[in-house]
This record gives C-alpha cells, structure tokens and sequence, in this order.
C-alpha cells in the first residue's frame, strides 16, 4: 500500500520545480513508488565543481528536494506543511560527467517529525552520496 496521501502526477511535481533551483540545475522527478520518490541530476557545467565533478551541493540539493517533495506528498497539505530541519551527506566517490539518480525513501513517519535517507547513485549505479533529512511537520497556522 503507498504511503502517500496525494498522487500528483510526474509532469505536475517537474511543474513545481521548474522556476526555481532544482528546475534551474535541471533536476527531474523521474518516478513515484509505493514508498519511494526518485529523480535525477545532471552532471553539466551547472552542477560541477571547479575540480570537474559533480559539486557536493549539488547532490545536496537532489537530496533535500527529493526528501520535502516526498515529505509533503505524506501529509494532507490541508492542514500541514513539512520543512527541512536538518540534512546530511556523505560524498563517497567523485562523479564527472552523466547524470546521477536519487532515491527518496521513509525511515521515519511521525505526527510532527519525518525522516527520510536518499541515496544517490552514478550512471552505472555506483553509490555516490547518502544523504539523510530531518523534516518538520507544521499545522497551518501553527508556529
């Protein structure tokens, strides 16, 4: 069963995205499973560091979008919102050139706290990243 309290469809979370970093960095939501967000960066002059791999805030950024697109799409955004409180990464081997892919996964559903491990991969599937994200879950109109 999905653990998802909305089904947006791919075209409409990409829509969300597009006028602000992750649309301008050209990051896609590439997939919505039962209990998973997936999407994909490229690694292109917008995203490589001067050394000619893909820069550490940029996997961050893949990670944390991954991690609150997949947090709010929990929660009936009626009555909550979900932000970021904290994120991690571990950078694990250098990537130059492709496109990388994240995958969003639940450790943790809470009333008031989520927790969410993405793991990204290069394009032969080699780990390159793990990240982890701690969200907030906010009532609306709460402080």
């Amino acid at each position: 069963m999905a653990i998802w309290h909305s089904n947006p469809t791919l075209e409409q979370l990409n829509e969300s995205a597009a006028g602000c970093m992750p649309g301008y960095i050209g990051m896609k939501i590439t997939e919505i499973g039962d209990d998973y967000l997936a999407g994909t960066l490229p690694v292109d002059e917008r995203t490589r560091q001067p050394f000619g791999i893909l820069h550490g805030g940029a996997s961050v950024v893949l990670a944390e979008t991954l991690g609150s697109i997949a947090a709010n799409l929990v929660v009936d955004t009626d009555k909550f919102y979900c932000v970021g409180q904290e994120i991690n990464a571990n950078h694990l081997r250098p990537v130059p050139e492709g496109e990388v892919t994240g995958i969003a996964r639940p450790v943790h559903l809470g009333r008031s706290s989520q927790v969410w491990e993405i793991r990204i991969s290069d394009p032969r599937g080699k780990l390159n990243c793990i990240s982890r994200i701690t969200m907030a879950v906010v009532p609306h109109g709460g402080q």
